[in-house]
């Protein structure tokens, strides 16, 4: 079995994967600080709680948070004695190119959602990504990544009104029933959820017209469906749209 692991600014997921399907999927708080001995000590501890036996022979790593990839090495090699395949290593091979400016440095996180997103559905694709920052990437009609967007995250955005401004709370992101907000709350929600319908609506449409063609636009995280709801332009949605990805890359390396 295969175990992917997904380190975002924010959080780290866990998936297990048994050649056709993910087992399970555990998520956990991104801290550089934990050893390899606290991630198998959580880690087990949930698996024998859902009942899981999973025989872990090979693990794929994606980080955007390069500190916590050598206690995530340690966990791999003690654990399940193997040494795992870290995306945008030199030892990693990607089965789709990379056209950026020359020294430029891509997100780990970034290329595997564009090895998924052509993997699944082709190319021509805008893959917009929900997580501490909202990515938009762009995948070309052969599945090579060439460049993208970066907008502040949406609960980013939350934080920094409430800390930057002393009147104002935090409040959750939901749907408003109005535009016009007749209370503080009301108003914040209504700027943020709008506001990045509007963003999401806007970029899409302008990558678009850059590239003068008709692009799908493929979703994954947790706030995708709730910005559906305002009539974002999204195709599809994908919750796990990087682990598999992570799958893809693994089966990549494996072959050659």
């Amino acid at each position: 079995m295969l175990l992917a692991i997904d380190c975002g600014n924010t959080n780290t997921v866990f998936s297990i994967w048994d050649g056709e399907r993910f087992l399970c999927t555990l998520r956990t708080s991104t801290e550089h600080q934990r050893t390899a001995d606290q991630y198998f000590v959580w880690f087990s501890t949930l698996l024998n709680h859902f009942g899981i036996e999973a025989d872990i022979r090979s693990v794929v790593i994606s980080s955007t948070v390069p500190r916590v990839v050598f206690n995530l090495r340690v966990f791999s090699d003690r654990y399940f004695n193997c040494r795992p395949l870290v995306v945008g290593k030199p030892e990693c091979r990607l089965p789709v190119d990379v056209r950026v400016d020359a020294g430029t440095q891509v997100g780990p996180d970034r290329l595997v959602n564009t090895v998924a997103g052509y993997d699944l559905y082709g190319g021509d694709l805008i893959v917009v990504d929900f997580g501490t920052a909202t990515t938009f990437d762009v995948v070309a009609s052969d599945g090579a990544y060439i460049g993208g967007v970066i907008a502040p995250g949406v609960n980013l955005s939350l934080q920094a009104l409430h800390e930057a401004a002393a009147a104002l709370p935090h409040v959750d992101i939901t749907k408003p029933e109005r535009v016009i907000g007749t209370n503080t709350v009301d108003c914040m929600q209504s700027g943020v959820f709008w506001g990045y319908v509007g963003l999401i609506n806007g970029i899409c449409d302008r990558i678009k017209a850059e590239r003068g063609r008709a692009m799908k636009v493929v979703a994954t995280g947790g706030l995708a469906p709730l910005f559906q709801q305002g009539h974002a332009i999204f195709d599809v949605f994908r919750d796990d749209l990087t682990m598999h990805g992570l799958t893809v890359i693994d089966a990549y390396n494996k072959e050659g």
